[in-house]
């Protein structure tokens, strides 16, 4: 018995055209990315005589659509395209079909038309800042989508009922791990104080997935006069606008606040460990997630990779992870703080090779389910079984 595949859809008020794809999470692998593609389901009658378009965009919001401000509009098209697919164009830029394809449109029948799009190398990976419980509207985030519609030309208000959009996804899986060791380390001298305090803070790897234990190595020797107390360690999210804004956004999205002490003349060697979860989270403005699909769960950002070549400014959004690691040195002459940081990321795994009749979306959709407890879609983006 042939595998099934989950067919996601979507239909127009009007029911004119309809919206079919395989999967919404296209990967970017650095060196290539996933090209979107789908088939467009036209009803002839509806249509009548019109022209079907389908339009694959990347959008940056900053804010609700009711914030412009003096006629600016904090919304910027990163990426758009358009192409005509009903009437088809006689100089079709693509006539090889995915199988997927190929059995939508010998199910869907005649009025199914395929349609494909390649991303551009410089577009940032999906994105979205996490609202507080009481915000409304659209949120600050970099998003991207499929839209189909049929209209008399593609620069005409098009009328609600006569479109459709599917949201889509741009991720990035994490990249092989370097065998460099993270690990960074201070010295510090204090007034009226002979010797220094010496502290180091290390990881495990680079790259850590969403879901997994950090452990977080901490060596403190403290010759100083000082004592050491008020140990805390973290997993910071920073998540910088570069786009309209330079905001900075830097928040704790896991914490251990200790009651360690480290009295001069002594040393301290322990290992902490956090595991970052936007099940903590989940009441926090600010926190910057994987772009959001309706009804589905999703996961903290994952970090920013961006190719060397690419304008930052282009990206929306950037992000990023670190540990910290602070304490406070008090002394006959005040207090201080001291404080390491070890940059790391946070990535999706790559998923292992596709079994015969397997995609990776599918396994990709499994990650989710095992680690994030994904939930299905409602019924106006229905996934159905092809």
């Amino acid at each position: 018995m042939s595998p099934k595949h989950v067919i996601f859809k979507k239909l127009s008020r009007d029911k004119s055209v309809g919206v079919y794809m395989a999967k919404r999470d296209f990967v970017d692998h650095c060196d290539s990315i996933d090209p979107v593609d789908g088939v467009v389901l036209i009803d002839p009658v509806q249509v009548k005589g019109k022209k079907v378009f389908v339009m694959l965009s990347c959008t940056f919001r900053y804010g609700r659509d009711d914030m412009d401000v003096m006629g600016v509009a904090f919304r910027r098209d990163i990426f758009l395209t358009t192409r005509q697919v009903y009437p088809e164009l006689q100089d079709k830029e693509r006539s090889i079909h995915t199988k997927m394809q190929e059995k939508l449109l010998r199910k869907l029948g005649d009025n199914a038309i395929p349609f494909f799009f390649e991303f551009p190398d410089n577009l940032p990976c999906s994105v979205c800042l996490q609202p507080a419980p009481s915000d409304v509207g659209k949120r600050c985030a970099v998003e991207f989508e499929v839209k189909a519609f049929c209209a008399e030309n593609q620069d005409e208000k098009i009328e609600k009922r006569s479109f459709v959009r599917l949201a889509i996804r741009k991720i990035q899986y994490a990249p092989g791990d370097s065998k460099t060791i993270p690990s960074s380390e201070i010295t510090c001298e204090f007034l009226m104080s002979d010797k220094p305090l010496h502290m180091q803070v290390s990881l495990e790897k680079e790259t850590y997935y969403h879901g997994e234990l950090i452990k977080v190595s901490v060596d403190i020797n403290n010759s100083s006069s000082r004592s050491l107390k008020d140990i805390t360690v973290a997993v910071e999210q920073v998540t910088n606008v570069v786009l309209y804004s330079n905001d900075k956004y830097v928040r704790a999205v896991a914490l251990e606040e200790t009651s360690d002490t480290v009295p001069s003349g002594t040393t301290l060697k322990k290992v902490y460990t956090l595991i970052p979860l936007l099940a903590a989270n989940k009441e926090r403005r600010g926190i910057a997630l994987d772009g959001k699909l309706k009804h589905e769960d999703t996961c903290l950002a994952s970090s920013s990779i961006v190719k060397e070549e690419v304008l930052k400014e282009v990206q929306g959004m950037l992000v990023s992870y670190k540990v910290v690691v602070r304490l406070n040195a008090s002394g006959m002459v005040g207090s201080s703080e001291v404080a390491v940081e070890v940059p790391f990321r946070l990535m999706h795994p790559k998923p292992e090779p596709a079994k015969e009749g397997e995609s990776d979306d599918m396994v990709f959709e499994e990650f989710k389910r095992v680690y994030l407890k994904g939930v299905i879609p409602d019924d106006d983006e229905s996934p159905t079984e092809a």
